[in-house]
């Protein structure tokens, strides 16, 4: 099985008990590896998988799901799928990008580590912050249909009075 099946299968097979205890060891890992990274972003993070586990002291389920969590913030994104505990992993980090999907990902204690201020100014930071606001700010493609406007399906009634009943 590899390892994001079985980070798969770990999270499909949570039980309520279980969930506090997974979710406290995640987030503690989690915090753990993004200091580090954040604290040496201008030596990115390199070796094999199992080498990068052992020094973060996590099991190999938990460190791919750092893996899959980071992915898509890393400038060239790995195929979970294959990778194995002696695949060579290295880390070359889009921190904008990284703070934006911390932003998304809603993980303020994240997002709010102290690290940060080295890498993006607090500038920068309200800058990602208002772009990622702006991401999920939906825009109609057409204007509203008011309620007492015509209906646009063509019945001559108004639009209260016909498709806007529902």
């Amino acid at each position: 099985m590899t390892l994001l099946k079985q980070w798969q299968t770990l999270l499909d097979d949570l039980t309520k008990e279980s969930y506090d205890d997974f979710f406290t060891e995640y987030s503690e890992a989690e915090t753990r590896i993004y200091k580090d990274i954040l604290a040496n972003h201008d030596a990115p993070l390199h070796g094999k998988f199992s080498e990068l586990a052992e020094k973060y002291d996590v099991r190999p389920v938990i460190f791919i799901a750092f893996v899959d969590g980071i992915n898509t913030s890393l400038v060239n994104e790995y195929e979970l799928d294959n990778v194995e505990l002696g695949t060579e992993l290295s880390f070359d980090v889009d921190f904008r990008k990284l703070f934006f999907n911390m932003l998304k990902a809603d993980a303020d204690y994240l997002y709010s580590l102290e690290e940060w201020k080295d890498i993006l100014t607090e500038n920068e930071q309200i800058e990602i912050a208002k772009e990622f606001k702006n991401s999920r700010t939906v825009k109609r493609d057409a204007p509203k249909i008011k309620r007492n406007e015509p209906c646009p399906c063509g019945s001559g009634k108004k639009y209260k009075n016909c498709c806007g009943k529902n």
